[in-house]
């Protein structure tokens, strides 16, 4: 069992992670102008980029930092639309964000920036990007009560037993609805083999700040961020700077591809990070590499995804993607609201940001941003001067620390990187958003 169980936990990860989530994928880069053909290249761009990223960090510092698409980016997508100049603008917005991606791996202090954006606004801002998905299972059922039906029962049922496999539950039953009812109608231009379609970029101001920008921050607050919590939380010392670079140079290879973002991987990342994947934390980067080549794999099978879609009807599809999304959105509202002194910001910020406002060629999730950020700022309480303090007691003299006491405690996996000590992850906050 020494190298079957990190590899099944593997085979776990890349199933749960592919299959909970490429519904969004697909919703958004069709909601940001690509056609069937160009949204199942983007989909297997995303998914041998992610593979190969997870693949080089896993055998580079024998850690299991998993790697996935940016699931927060594409509900943004889908929340912004068709954006000035189409498919081409939006690939440009890819290849933006993926550099500054690398950016914030090259430059420390970028990276920190956008880790230190206020708890309460980068909660809300992500939950008003995921309540218009979310929404989507409730319009299904009243709009085809027939099909979508058995598909929330399946997820309610599977949330309750089995929680990891709820959503793939909730396709299996929605891929066998909308096999027994469609005609195959909508197949035209869709082809089942892997191809890759490269789009040629187009640079739109607009563009760049209302997509290219808010999707670099979500995919770091979101995604980046929440992720290196993981790790440090089952006892490892990742490389951020390093996970960024990489994350981000495959960002940039899959964006002419119609990939919109590749990134550390949140919730799938605790299926490899976990003791479910080895007793012994040093061999569970067997699971993180077995999970990147799964996931590189069944990319393979983006054509037969796109397919499905395609014949689908799409409140249907984006009914699956809502209820992939029900838990981000409640660590997202959780996290806007847990602090007192943020609510008002955080509300401003999700309303604006969930009202889809379109302004100078700016969607509404930058504004949002810069609408909490400003309540914070006009709102901020000052805090009181401490009073002096008295002088205090003298405290007996405590007794001399044992030797254990004094030892720095030495991190799981931090002997592990190619002969020198890891960087240190990101300062400790909780995880804004999940990633399937």
């Amino acid at each position: 069992m020494g190298r079957i169980q990190p590899v099944l936990a593997g085979v776990v990860t890349a199933l749960v992670g592919f299959a909970s989530s490429f519904t969004v994928v697909l919703a958004g880069l069709r909601a940001a102008g690509a056609d069937a053909g160009q949204a199942a290249s983007g989909l297997l761009a995303l998914c041998v980029a992610s593979g190969l990223a997870a693949a080089w960090l896993g055998l580079r510092y024998r850690l299991p930092m998993s790697v996935a698409w940016s699931t927060p980016g594409a509900a943004l997508l889908v929340a912004t639309g068709p954006v000035p100049g189409g498919w081409p603008a939006a690939v440009g917005a890819f290849l933006v964000s993926g550099l500054l991606i690398v950016a914030a791996g090259l430059v420390p202090p970028l990276g920190r920036a956008v880790a230190a954006i206020p708890k309460p606004v980068a909660g809300a801002m992500l939950a008003g990007v995921l309540l218009p998905l979310c929404t989507a299972p409730v319009r299904a059922l009243v709009e085809v009560p027939w099909l979508a039906g058995p598909v929330v029962v399946a997820w309610l049922v599977l949330h309750r037993f089995a929680r990891p496999w709820a959503v793939p539950g909730a396709l299996v039953v929605a891929v066998a609805a909308i096999a027994s009812t469609s005609t195959g109608a909508g197949l035209d231009g869709v082809g089942l083999r892997p191809v890759f379609e490269l789009t040629p970029p187009a640079w739109n101001v607009p563009v760049l700040i209302g997509l290219a920008l808010p999707l670099f921050l979500v995919t770091m607050a979101a995604q980046n961020v929440p992720g290196m919590a993981v790790l440090v939380g089952y006892g490892y010392r990742p490389p951020f700077t390093a996970a960024l670079r990489a994350t981000g140079v495959a960002g940039l290879l899959a964006a002419p591809a119609g990939g919109h973002a590749v990134n550390l991987a949140a919730i799938t990342a605790a299926l490899a990070a976990g003791p479910d994947a080895h007793p012994d934390p040093d061999r569970r980067w067997i699971a993180s590499v077995t999970a990147g080549a799964g996931l590189a794999l069944l990319g393979l099978g983006a054509g037969v995804a796109t397919a499905l879609v395609a014949v689908a009807p799409p409140v249907l599809i984006e009914a699956v993607a809502g209820l992939a999304l029900i838990g981000a959105l409640a660590t997202a509202l959780t996290s806007a609201v847990s602090e007192p002194d943020g609510r008002e910001a955080a509300v401003v910020t999700f309303v604006v940001t969930a009202s889809g406002v379109t302004l100078l060629g700016v969607g509404g999730a930058f504004w949002g941003l810069v609408a909490g950020c400003l309540m914070l700022l006009l709102f901020r309480r000052r805090r009181p001067a401490p009073e002096p303090a008295s002088e205090p007691a003298p405290e007996p003299a405590a007794e001399p620390a044992a030797e254990s006491e004094l030892a720095p405690e030495r991190s799981v996996g931090s002997e592990r990187a190619a002969g020198s000590e890891p960087e240190a992850g990101p300062s400790a906050r909780p995880p804004v958003s999940t990633r399937y």
